[in-house]
């Protein structure tokens, strides 16, 4: 776990909220320099703390109303292939998310098509139609309503050097 201190969970806390802040805003909200603000940020990048800022798209205003949950379990004989099946899985247009998972199922994954027909052949032909697949089950998504952003665990104060 990467360490905060004070400033830069509050810096997460503020991106979390609005990944679009612009850096003198961001800089006002936390009470630091804008040019003190913009290395933080560079920094917690570079350490990880965030991976990107994306864009959140309504599917169904680009022609991907239909969204669903697929939970895939692999064969036996295909274990060793979990990190090659993953990568396969984010190349497809369809694919929006991939979660590896511990259960019974070695996969969750999150799709958006123009309609069930489209969901019914990406299943087919990327899924239960493939050796490596021992199973798959498919849960429509009605209504996604995305949750508060978590604060950061780890704030810790720094001792003085």
């Amino acid at each position: 776990m990467v360490e905060l201190d004070p400033i830069d969970a509050a810096i997460v806390r503020e991106l979390q909220r609005d990944a679009r802040l612009a850096n003198n805003v961001l800089a006002a909200r936390v009470g630091i320099a804008p040019s003190t603000c913009h290395g933080r940020v560079r920094s917690l990048f570079e350490r990880g703390v965030i991976r990107g800022a994306h864009a959140e798209i309504d599917q169904a205003s680009i022609g991907r109303p239909l969204q669903a949950m697929i939970s895939v379990r692999l064969r036996p004989h295909a274990r060793g292939e979990l990190s090659a099946f993953a990568q396969a899985m984010t190349t497809l247009p369809e694919v929006l998310n991939v979660y590896f998972l511990a259960g019974a199922d070695d996969f969750l994954i999150h799709v958006a098509t123009a309609g069930s027909e489209e969901l019914r052949e990406f299943v087919l032909n990327h899924l239960s139609g493939t050796r490596d697949v021992a199973m798959t089950e498919t849960s429509l998504i009605f209504e996604h309503l995305r949750g508060r952003a978590a604060e950061p665990d780890s704030v810790r104060r720094r001792s003085p050097r």
